[in-house]
């Protein structure tokens, strides 16, 4: 299992498709955040807190989650490598698993740099540290249960089909079903 989780997580930094989702989310998180005027401004809120990262990072993730794991079922089934990966000595329940944390451990590398933005909101708020931790813990614990669960229905999704298209839209749908009903 961690021979094939390595060779996923370096397929994702030895392409662009790694970095590139690490910096779109940060890259749109950070500007509605941080630049845009609106409600999810944090220095124009008046209030020391990062809401509005946990307001947009599920829909984010709605996308991203889908992007990272789109290929990895279903790039193996159309190449017809997947066969080959089954031939080996590892259990499916392994190989299911080592590209499950692949993928999330990417999630997890997206996610972490916000954590700068908590420092930043502590040290920002009048007097300093006055911030709600329990509410900022709380909800970025949630959103790592988020794109695990992101994660899982686009490993599920990639599975169905040897379409990679097919796999995103399959995945994006899925996680607006469960998001939007609140499971």
């Amino acid at each position: 299992m961690f021979v094939l989780y390595k060779k996923e997580l370096q397929r994702f930094f030895n392409t662009a498709m790694g970095y590139i989702v690490i910096a779109v989310f940060l890259l749109i998180t950070g500007l509605f955040l941080w630049v845009f005027r609106g409600e999810y401004n944090i220095l124009e809120s008046g209030y020391a807190n990062l809401d509005g990262l946990f307001v947009l990072a599920p829909w984010l993730y709605l996308f991203l989650a889908p992007a990272v794991t789109m290929q990895l079922f279903a790039e193996e089934q159309d190449k017809g490598t997947i066969e080959l990966l089954y031939t080996k000595p590892i259990r499916k329940i392994s190989i299911v698993f080592g590209k499950f944390f692949a993928g999330f451990t990417l999630m997890l590398i997206a996610l972490l740099p916000t954590l700068l933005w908590y420092v930043s909101v502590l040290l920002l708020a009048e007097p300093i540290g006055n911030v709600d931790s329990g509410a900022f813990w709380g909800s970025f614990i949630g959103l790592v249960f988020l794109a695990g669960t992101y994660v899982s229905i686009g490993v599920f999704a990639s599975a169905l089909s040897k379409n990679q298209l097919v796999a995103f839209v399959v995945a994006v749908i899925l996680c607006f079903v469960f998001l939007y009903a609140g499971l």
